[in-house]
């Protein structure tokens, strides 16, 4: 083995979901993607998925990709999904415009549910009906920096109505948590809460990407190629090279 090999492994900032990952015998760790612990250079591929559209500003988006170009050896490879602001593209409605589903009795859950291979990046946290129309939430609720982000809680982002269209790139996504904390049991449909009561309802920011927004991006990267970018049902994509 070489001295500097590293097997397949994954990572998440959630220490949850990395649990889950380790329950079922796949390595993975805790780390921010922003300062991944691992060797530069290190790496012959690397995949980011629905990652780099939850940073909330340009900066911090280019360092996130600056780092993923950073793990990979000359001649190494990378794959880069994120939200697209077109749900609607060459005429055709995206996998989450079509699942569009209003009934209150559907059930949800917390996991992403797996549709098909030609679909990476599951494009919905909540099937449940739309949440109701909102002025939308202070900025600085989602920032990170302590003393700074409180210096931005006038700001607002409007809360999407999912599986519709995107009418802003920044903005704020429902998403109903079932069942309790730790539990992986199947949740109970929306409604009909029974004792614990509703389902929490959490925000999660994204900036959904316009049409060449992603590949200019990845252009500005040092020592990277972008061999491929395309776009797959309702996201954007690049495949990069290090050179």
């Amino acid at each position: 083995m070489h001295p500097f090999y590293i097997p397949d492994i994954g990572c998440d900032r959630s220490q949850s979901l990395v649990d889950i990952c380790r329950e079922r015998h796949f390595p993975a760790f805790v780390c921010d993607a922003l300062a991944v612990p691992i060797r530069s250079g290190a790496c012959d591929a690397c995949i980011s998925v629905a990652v780099i559209h939850h940073f909330a500003t340009a900066e911090r988006r280019a360092a996130a990709l600056q780092e993923l170009a950073r793990l990979l050896r000359p001649g190494g490879k990378a794959l880069v999904y994120v939200w697209a602001m077109e749900q609607e593209y060459n005429e055709k409605k995206s996998k989450y415009l079509r699942e569009n589903r209003t009934s209150p009795r559907r059930e949800e859950g917390v996991s992403s549910r797996s549709s098909g291979a030609a679909v990476l990046v599951e494009q919905v946290p909540d099937a449940g009906p739309p949440e109701p129309a909102r002025q939308g939430s202070p900025l600085g609720d989602f920032q990170e920096g302590g003393r700074n982000s409180r210096k931005a809680t006038s700001a607002k982002l409007p809360v999407h109505t999912n599986r519709t269209s995107f009418h802003s790139q920044d903005l704020l996504v429902p998403w109903h948590l079932k069942g309790h904390p730790g539990n992986h049991k199947p949740a109970e449909p929306l409604g009909r809460g029974g004792p614990q009561g509703p389902s929490p309802v959490f925000h999660r920011f994204y900036h959904v990407f316009r049409e060449g927004e992603l590949e200019a991006a990845c252009r500005t990267l040092s020592d990277i190629r972008v061999l491929r970018s395309y776009y797959d049902q309702g996201n954007w994509c690049v495949v990069l090279e290090k050179v």
